[in-house]
């Protein structure tokens, strides 16, 4: 077991990476640096074994199965998750970590949002898009996460073992994020520098369609994580029109005496019984969301003996 894994999944970034793998290490000498290269073809692979760090890759594209693999594969008491193309100074490393190992933080995140990041960012949509995602996180499961999207972040080997990974592609920060939001694990910020890329260095992050990639993500977990809001929200929006169609016909019965549109009103009846239904539906989902939560708790419980050991075989 490492005491600090830092973790650089990669993709096409022989530009950059050998300088973060050297910045890593200046920052947190006593860290093991593991860099997952996910298929480049480019020299990014090369470049950072010859910076000092541990080369392993993963053959099926999208950064959510690196993190997978990296976080099946890897032990230990602290992650520092960071990108590979040298957005972010490891300047702030330490203190994530500190956070971590000393005063028993689930996860740090990396916070750029209320630094640089406005400024040195060039692209208009990605600013739109971090900043409504978080609102609407933040709306949704009732926190104050400054940024749920960032790329530096660390974590405890508890959330780690923890954490399901079912992301394939850059929405995976979206999912930590809410994962450890809704098991009420503990949530730090640092506010972190950020940089835009160098010249020359392309992002992989493509506006559109990872930006509805990471939209559907969001309503996915909210309705496995709070069915209640989620069906009572369809709910509402049903009875909704079924009252407006109920009363334009009783509307017409008033002025004439007569059902005159009978369809109507029998549509308006079985939407008005399918919105009973909904309601019903996030009732009973909620229930087994609050049994799951329980499960997790004491699978947590194991996963803590688990490191207990790991730590004692290791001597950390």
């Amino acid at each position: 077991m490492d005491r600090i894994a830092v973790l650089i999944p990669c993709y096409n970034e022989e530009q950059t990476v050998a300088k973060v793998v050297r910045d890593a290490k200046a920052a947190l000498p006593e860290a093991v640096v593991y860099v997952y290269d996910n298929n480049s073809t480019d020299r990014t692979a090369e470049l950072a074994a010859e910076a000092g760090a541990v080369v392993r890759r993963e053959r099926r594209q999208g950064k959510g199965f690196v993190l997978r693999r990296m976080f099946r594969e890897i032990d230990a008491l602290c992650y520092i998750c960071v990108d590979g193309d040298d957005t972010y100074p490891m300047d702030s490393a330490a203190e994530m970590a500190k956070l971590v190992l000393e005063d028993g933080a689930d996860m740090v995140v990396g916070d750029r949002l209320s630094s640089t990041y406005f400024k040195e960012n060039k692209r208009p949509f990605h600013n739109f898009g971090n900043s409504m995602v978080r609102l609407t996180i933040n709306r949704l499961f009732r926190t104050d996460i400054k940024d749920i999207m960032t790329g530096f972040r660390a974590m405890s080997y508890e959330f780690v073992k923890s954490y399901p990974v079912l992301s394939r592609g850059f929405e995976i920060e979206t999912e930590m994020t809410i994962h450890a939001v809704f098991n009420e694990m503990d949530i730090r910020n640092v506010v972190v520098e950020y940089r835009d890329r160098p010249a020359g260095s392309e992002s992989k992050l493509n506006t559109v369609s990872d930006g509805s990639r990471v939209l559907s993500t969001i309503v996915r977990l909210y309705k496995n994580y709070k069915p209640l809001g989620f069906f009572s929200l369809i709910a509402a929006l049903m009875l909704l029109v079924a009252a407006a169609m109920f009363f334009w016909v009783f509307a017409r019965f008033l002025s004439t005496h007569l059902v005159e549109n009978l369809p109507t009103l029998t549509v308006s009846g079985f939407i008005a019984l399918a919105a009973i239904m909904a309601f019903f539906n996030g009732l009973v989902l909620s229930d087994m969301v609050t049994r799951n939560r329980r499960d997790f708790e004491l699978r947590l419980n194991d996963i803590s003996i688990e490191k207990r050991r790991l730590r004692k075989e290791a001597g950390l």
